[in-house]
């Protein structure tokens, strides 16, 4: 009975990312509409305008933007210059928003929880002090400013989740007192590989051309120096000379051009190819299980979904000992964790290289214990969503 009560329920999904902009904020939100919407829910996603705007089987309300110069392909949404997007929220029947993001779609959500009286639910997904400092480097000032703005967003808010436990270091740093609940993020290839992973890792290297005596390395994410693209380009250098590899760069960002040079300089770009932006989730996915390391040096994620999608494909990832995305690998077990020097990366990629068992045990571990499915993810979201909500309507009697 208490299932169909809430059959009907119109969620919002609210995000300043979606479609042809992909990360794995943007993967969370589809995810969330995909599987709410197999539950017999109504997810309505709210996100700035893109060009490229592709259809889909749910609602997509969109809202004036402009493109951030120096962040490409991401927009900025400007909801005050959109008088249009005020008046299809107001008449959208919403039951509970939840916004992934605290900037222009964060502020439509809470206009949105005001106006109807509803529960609004945040999830914390990234450092966002990182990008506002690279944004505004120029004018420093507006950081703080921001930063208080940000605050202000989940101060509103009725819930604030999480998506690991560690991050409540960063939420509160930032000086959010409120209570946070952990929400993890799922993969949307966990089923992919079945239980023969081995013979899917085969055939991804026989599709893209890879010998079996390569060391395939693998990075996917923003190509912004906050990631530690840095120490992956240097780690490269230290190598080349040691290990027969193969690297892949999947992704875009503002130091993608920078990346490119450096790596025709070093005499790398024989041996490392960057393939910008893959939107084919099936084409990424050859290249996660083509791979033997994920490199993830990176001290600015919180909990980054492409670890968990390089675990789904076989591939065990090298992160920094303790930043937050380190989490939930144990050295050694279902990941390998290094100081973030490229001296140590590369120590560690030289020894893996003559070392397949060893590799093998780690992937198998990170399989295992990092992959969990948004289909399961969302049914407990789903279900978080109908406690709130039976609280809000109790509270309102």
């Amino acid at each position: 009975m208490k299932d169909q009560r809430h059959q009907g329920n119109v969620y919002g999904l609210f995000n300043d990312s979606f479609p042809p902009i992909m990360d794995g904020v943007t993967l969370a939100v589809q995810n969330y509409a995909h599987w709410l919407q197999q539950k017999g829910r109504t997810p309505v996603v709210v996100t700035p305008w893109n060009p490229e705007s592709n259809e889909y089987p749910y609602e997509v309300k969109r809202y004036f933007s402009l493109p951030i110069w120096n962040r490409s392909p991401y927009r900025y949404g400007y909801p005050k210059l959109d008088p249009f997007i005020w008046h299809r929220l107001r008449k959208t029947p919403f039951s509970l928003v939840h916004a992934h993001c605290p900037f222009s779609s964060g502020r439509l959500a809470v206009y949105v929880k005001k106006h109807r009286n509803i529960p609004l639910i945040a999830t914390f997904h990234s450092k966002y002090r990182q990008d506002l400092e690279h944004s505004f480097q120029k004018t420093p000032w507006m950081v703080g400013i921001i930063m208080k703005r940000i605050l202000n967003f989940f101060n509103a808010c009725d819930e604030v989740w999480i998506p690991q436990a560690q991050v409540e270091e960063t939420v509160r740093e930032y000086g959010y007192k409120g209570k946070l609940t952990v929400v993890e993020n799922g993969n949307d290839f966990a089923s992919l590989a079945g239980d023969d992973v081995k013979t899917l890792k085969a055939e991804a290297r026989r599709n893209l051309g890879y010998k079996d005596d390569e060391l395939v390395l693998l990075f996917v994410g923003q190509h912004i120096w906050e990631k530690g693209l840095d120490v992956i380009l240097e780690t490269l250098e230290r190598i080349k000379d040691k290990v027969k590899f193969r690297m892949n760069f999947i992704g875009t960002g503002y130091a993608y051009g920078e990346i490119r040079d450096r790596l025709r300089t070093s005499g790398l770009d024989n041996r490392a190819m960057m393939h910008g932006l893959i939107r084919e989730r099936e084409k990424l996915a050859d290249y996660y299980a083509a791979s033997d390391l994920f490199l993830f040096p990176s001290l600015y994620d919180n909990a980054p979904l492409v670890v968990r999608e390089a675990a789904a494909m076989g591939t065990p990832s090298i992160l920094v000992e303790g930043s937050t995305a380190a989490e939930v690998v144990r050295d050694g077990e279902n990941g390998f964790l290094v100081n973030r020097e490229a001296e140590s990366f590369g120590n560690l990629i030289h020894m893996l290289s003559e070392d397949r068992e060893t590799l093998d045990r780690v992937a198998r571990g990170a399989r295992t214990s990092l992959v969990r499915s948004w289909e399961d993810v969302v049914e407990e979201v789903d279900q978080r969503y109908k406690e709130i909500l039976e609280r809000h309507e109790y509270g309102r009697k």
